[in-house]
């Protein structure tokens, strides 16, 4: 990733010189550890071809300074791999979760799909009414897989590798200014290799301009 943002700033370096200075000034970031799925297991997903086809949603959870429980919403659009929204709340009920949704919907459009666990609040009656409202298909995947939705999962590996175990939170404020800084950072600045070297967000513009084919070597089934 730093190497496709030095060329995406106009430095031309070495890959190799860049690698041995990352490994010398260690700035990996500790990945947590990942359960082994059988590869019978896996269930490969086909991406979308244009944004808000598809939402993946899911929680991910961490505690702030007092103890308090912040529990965040997060959004990808698994066309364009963009982070829809992370909203962080010490609770999120059904009834909460419509309103996070119209507000998102109010300014990026309403899904056609949206996947989901079988969480309470994704089951829920305020969320099956939402959905039926707007014309929005519920794909809830089998209980204990979750790589059935892999593009959240694998994002939310990101979110917490890179977000949420580097910060300590000393408030809700706090955790929402934080967290909204990475997104954004995510979205616009981070350039993704199985998007051919593209952020999210140009990703985004130059699907909804024309269809794109990504190249061979893109790995472009992968988040």
């Amino acid at each position: 990733m730093i190497h496709l943002k030095l060329q995406q700033s106009g430095e031309h370096v070495n890959y190799k010189r860049v690698e041995r200075l990352y490994a010398l000034e260690k700035l990996h970031i500790r990945r947590r550890r990942r359960k082994k799925i059988p590869v019978a297991d896996r269930q490969p997903l086909v991406r979308p071809g244009q944004a808000n086809e598809v939402w993946s949603m899911d929680f991910v959870f961490d505690r702030a300074a007092s103890g308090r429980t912040i529990k965040s919403l997060v959004i990808v659009d698994d066309a364009t791999h963009e982070s829809v929204a992370i909203v962080p709340e010490h609770t999120i009920g059904g009834d909460h979760l419509t309103r996070i949704l119209d507000g998102i919907s109010s300014q990026r459009g309403t899904p056609a799909v949206i996947r989901t666990d079988n969480g309470p609040e994704f089951t829920s009656k305020a969320m099956l009414t939402w959905a039926h409202r707007k014309g929005v298909g519920l794909r809830l995947i089998e209980p204990g897989k979750p790589n059935q939705n892999a593009y959240v999962e694998s994002f939310n590996g990101r979110f917490r590798d890179e977000c949420l175990n580097e910060h300590w939170f000393v408030s809700l404020a706090h955790a929402r200014t934080v967290i909204e800084a990475w997104r954004l950072e995510y979205n616009n600045e981070r350039p993704k290799r199985s998007l051919g070297g593209r952020t999210p967000a140009q990703y985004a513009k130059q699907l909804a301009a024309r269809p794109f084919t990504m190249p061979e070597n893109s790995k472009s089934s992968r988040y």
